[in-house]
């Protein structure tokens, strides 16, 4: 036990959290309670989150209640914690990561009855902070929070952001900016790194453990299988098969999908430099640290497998599999993220251009579109969303559309195939215009309006902006009179060409 757990006392009970992580060897992490911080603010609090979790909303938000948020105190049940891990960094390994500036403080169990974990990033310096403080600065909490609640928003699993509380200390970075902590809800924390924590030491049996408790915790019907760790390794690749595709089809890119990014729960985790398309791009790259377009966007699919390879090379190996049959296993269990990725890109392509009975061919439409939309300049987003509105049969005005494209002729030849293959399939417009804006939004958090709001909370101390963009965001599909600018693509002067990280 940490000699800081001492120095914090335990807080009301404004939160009961258990802590099933802290059950594992020891070896799994380090007993570390968070660091206070002198003057705690709240920022802003999920009120949604909260009733989803079951949580206190009017507990969380009192003074007692900032005090567990801010690291001040530790909640009842909690067993502080950072999680050992290790990672591939770019396609290089690195063997001790670690939570070098979050705590996990327990688990609370959802009105669904699923585990949950709640983490608070930003919380001080742990045994795994090597030369960092710990801390995190207030720009980059609040873009995690603005981008995670789009993506839940978008229906695209994701962690989720409770509340943002600003330390009220100031952060050295390239230049001194406010503290800040987010406290996040994951299904849980195990990434593909904390795997290759153990794998790369040889210590099977804690790879064996962690796998027991991931199955146990995510994927208990692998339990049963003949070999629970194929069975663990073909559950995984089928949601990050769905869950990289799902990335695609919303014009999102994660910017640094290293292994110690990847949660085996299948959630998107670890929102540092990402990003949504404006103009579409295959090779679109906006992250800071990307320098040679690893992650690119048309990427993603790719390096999806690959860390589910180092993934399969930690869980392979077993007593009684020669290596031929431990790499036969692990081939034909990721064969289950490609054919996840495919079947689940296709069927959304197809959705998106109101197409619910996919055959063939129409994944090539599909393509033409996303081609003709490279090439000519076209917005990601509002191609889709005004694509939605067209009439099929008694074709009236396309110039919603047509006017993204720097030629709009290319739009029109498109179009007329679009329209013959629509009417063959059963249903009218009505119906169609309401599916295609059921996946299609009309608003995603742009890079220029997360930066204005990020400069407003940061320089002015202004929330306004963060509130109207969280309104647009968190329900995407729907329209918002009075906010429609949010929907525009930024002017050649707004343009954000790079996202950075927040360490």
């Amino acid at each position: 036990m940490s000699p800081m757990t001492a120095t914090i006392a335990q807080a009301d009970p404004v939160l009961a959290l258990q802590n099933t992580y802290a059950r594992l060897p020891g070896r799994f992490y380090a007993r570390i309670a968070p660091t206070p911080v002198r003057r705690p603010t709240l920022i802003r609090f999920n009120h949604a989150l909260a009733a989803e979790l079951g949580l206190d909303a009017r507990a969380l938000t009192s003074p007692a209640g900032i005090q567990v948020l801010a690291g001040n105190q530790v909640p009842a049940g909690a067993e502080p914690l950072a999680m050992a891990y290790a990672g591939h960094q770019f396609g290089h390994f690195v063997p001790s990561l670690g939570d070098g500036r979050a705590v996990l403080l327990g688990e609370v169990i959802d009105r669904e009855g699923v585990r949950r974990d709640i983490q608070l990033k930003g919380a001080g310096r742990t045994p795994f902070s090597r030369d960092g403080d710990g801390r995190a600065v207030l720009g980059p909490v609040l873009r995690e929070y603005v981008l995670s609640e789009a993506m839940h928003g978008l229906g695209v699993p994701t962690t989720r952001a409770l509340a943002m509380v600003a330390t009220g200390e100031p952060v050295y970075r390239e230049r001194i900016e406010p503290g800040a902590i987010l406290t996040r809800v994951a299904a849980s924390h195990v990434r593909v790194g904390s795997f290759e924590y153990f794998a790369r030491r040889g210590d099977v049996d804690a790879v064996r453990c962690l796998a027991d408790y991931v199955i146990q915790r995510h994927y208990p019907d692998c339990a049963a299988a003949d070999n629970p760790y194929r069975a663990l390794l073909e559950a995984v690749a089928q949601r990050q098969g769905a869950l990289i595709a799902r990335w695609l089809l919303v014009g999102f890119i994660h910017g640094v999908m290293n292994t110690d990014n990847i949660a085996v729960s299948g959630e998107t985790i670890d929102y540092g430099p990402c990003a949504f398309m404006d103009t579409l791009r295959l090779s679109q790259v906006y992250s800071s640290i990307d320098h040679f377009g690893r992650y690119a966007y048309d990427q993603q699919p790719r390096i999806g497998h690959w860390n589910l390879t180092r993934l399969a090379d930690c869980l392979m190996p077993q007593p009684g599999l020669t290596e031929e049959s431990a790499q036969e296993a692990a081939g034909s269990a990721l064969d289950t993220y490609a054919r996840s990725f495919e079947n689940s890109w296709r069927a959304g392509l197809a959705a998106k251009i109101g197409i619910t009975e996919p055959r063939d061919g129409d994944e090539d439409l599909g393509l033409e579109l996303l081609g003709c939309m490279g090439r000519h300049g076209a917005d990601f987003t509002n191609t889709f969303r005004r694509l939605s509105e067209l009439e099929t049969a008694d074709p009236g005005p396309d110039g919603p559309v047509r006017e993204l494209f720097r030629e709009p002729e290319a739009f029109d030849a498109w179009a007329r195939d679009w329209r013959a293959r629509l009417q063959q399939a059963p249903g009218g417009d009505a119906e169609r215009r309401e599916r295609m804006r059921s996946v299609n939004p009309a608003y995603i958090p742009r890079n220029h309006r997360v930066q204005q709001a990020i400069e407003a909370a940061t320089d002015e101390g202004d929330l306004k902006p963060l509130e109207r963009l969280l309104r647009v965001v968190s329900r995407p599909y729907e329209d918002h009179p009075g906010l429609e600018e949010h929907a525009n693509p930024p002017k050649p002067e707004e343009e954000v060409h790079q996202t950075f990280c927040g360490t």
